[in-house]
């Protein structure tokens, strides 16, 4: 990394870091929804059932996605704070061991997932008229998660040491290709036979297939801050333990999210196809208002590895206050235009259909009320994964999901007169709970007595191996 870029990392403006930081990764995640959203517009042409079949589908291949998730951010969580530390070495030693173990539970996830893909859409009470359609796009989803798995571990590991630039140039041009290939894939063109929701799921595939190639050959040219060798991929047995134990929490906590997606599912098909549309549309939705949010925690945790790395913790602080600060202001300001437009954005996914318009626009309308509150927690969360400190955010998201919003979307959705909308409202009252318990841990200041970076066998067996490399006595 150029100095003058590390030099603005650990001792420049904070709000100019942040900038820097957070735009390239919004950026990319922009693109990156825009195989959603691109899946969306051209699905939701083929009728309310399409929909509803990639609706059902999303949740299934994130929880498998999210199981495997731990290991990519333990290795951004290392990458950053030995970038701060100055450490080189670990750095490329971190990117290399997490990339053979994410490869390795990647090949182990999917073939399960494709597997079990009939019992779990058969477990989900899945209509029959939505059925074919799921089973195609998931199987084609669970063979494409080793590549969704690698070019998310390279976007981590370039994010860790501050590199966002590279990630998002290649997310540019498999998104561009990705708009060609859909419609030619879903409706057919010329040799290429019509695959209706099918094809979405391999147009997706073919793009992220060169989007993880592209990567790894970034790493092994090694001119973008990590550099690996293929030796470097020769299993380190003391760091894939560390790993999997540092990263376990951040699992949980993601596939915790991911089933509870599932189970909220269960609920959304016990209201019918019209409801299940609804809420894959206003799901997108949520998805796409996230990224500024998103983007901006990821900045927030670069920037906190890696100013907790250097031992600057009242640095480190200041950057997940100013984070916070920001995340409210964006996300609020988002809100106020998603719920003045709300039916406007409903139609464009699905024009034809006014019932889905409408439960669509009400389920939009009552998320953002909330918005700014869930732009809070996200860089309260990534400060506590910066530091190291897995298990809060563990703890945060077993809250969130099982003890708050499914009991009150349960309850309001069927004890009450609200029906399915009352689904809808564990959204808002979820992030406003959350917002406040997350910002009250991080006041109580137990995350800044983490630090990963102190020396330790792991460190002192690399620099060995390194000198002994060099020819060094």
């Amino acid at each position: 990394m150029p100095r003058d870029r590390q030099k603005l990392f650990l001792e420049g403006p904070i709000g100019v870091a942040l900038f820097r930081l957070a735009v390239p990764i919004i950026l990319a995640n922009v693109l990156q929804t825009g195989y959603q959203l691109t899946d969306a517009f051209w699905v939701g042409r083929l009728g309310a059932s399409a929909v509803a079949a990639v609706s059902v589908s999303f949740p299934v291949t994130f929880l498998v996605i999210a199981l495997g998730s731990g290991l990519g951010i333990a290795g951004a969580t290392l990458s950053a704070q030995y970038m701060g530390a100055g450490r080189q070495d670990m750095v490329n030693h971190v990117a290399a061991q997490t990339m053979l173990m994410v490869f390795v539970t990647s090949v182990i996830l999917g073939t399960t997932g494709y597997l079990l893909a009939p019992y779990l859409l058969h477990w989900m009470g899945v209509e029959a008229d939505v059925y074919r359609d799921a089973l195609a796009f998931m199987r084609v989803a669970f063979v494409g998660i080793i590549f969704v798995f690698l070019f998310a571990m390279f976007q981590a590991l370039m994010r860790g040491i501050g590199q966002t630039t590279i990630p998002l140039l290649i997310v540019l041009g498999t998104v561009l290709l990705n708009i060609v290939l859909d419609p030619m894939f879903i409706f057919g063109w010329g040799p290429i036979p019509e695959q209706g929701v099918r094809g979405a799921a391999l147009a997706t595939l073919a793009t992220q297939g060169i989007a993880a190639l592209v990567g790894m050959i970034v790493f092994l040219m090694g001119r973008h801050g990590i550099k690996l060798r293929w030796a470097d991929f020769r299993p380190d047995l003391p760091y894939i333990r560390r790993a999997f134990l540092l990263g376990a929490p951040g699992s949980v906590e993601l596939s915790t999210r991911a089933l509870g997606l599932i189970v909220l599912s269960f609920l959304v098909a016990s209201f019918g196809t019209v409801t299940i549309a609804s809420y894959g549309v206003g799901a997108n939705v949520l998805q796409f208002v996230m990224i500024p949010a998103m983007g901006l925690s990821m900045a927030v945790s670069t920037l906190v590895g890696q100013n907790i790395g250097a031992g600057n913790i009242a640095r480190a602080t200041k950057v997940a206050i100013l984070g916070a600060c920001w995340g409210f202001g964006i996300l609020t300001s988002v809100g106020i235009v998603a719920f003045l437009f709300a039916p406007n954005i409903v139609a464009f996914f699905v024009p034809n259909d006014q019932a889905v318009i409408e439960h669509g626009a009400e389920f939009i309308r009552v998320m953002s009320l909330a918005w700014g509150g869930l732009g809070i927690q996200l860089c309260m969360i990534a400060t506590f994964r910066a530091s190291g400190n897995f298990l809060i955010s563990m703890v945060i998201a077993l809250v969130s999901q099982w003890m708050l919003q499914f009991p009150v979307a349960y309850i309001l959705s069927k004890h009450t007169p609200l029906e399915a909308n009352g689904i809808w409202w564990s959204f808002p009252v979820m992030h406003s709970v959350m917002a406040v318990v997350a910002a009250a841990w991080f006041a109580q200041g137990g995350w800044k007595k983490t630090r990963l970076t102190a020396a330790d066998q792991q460190v002192r067996k690399v620099a060995e191996e390194t000198i002994v490399e060099d020819g060094m006595p």
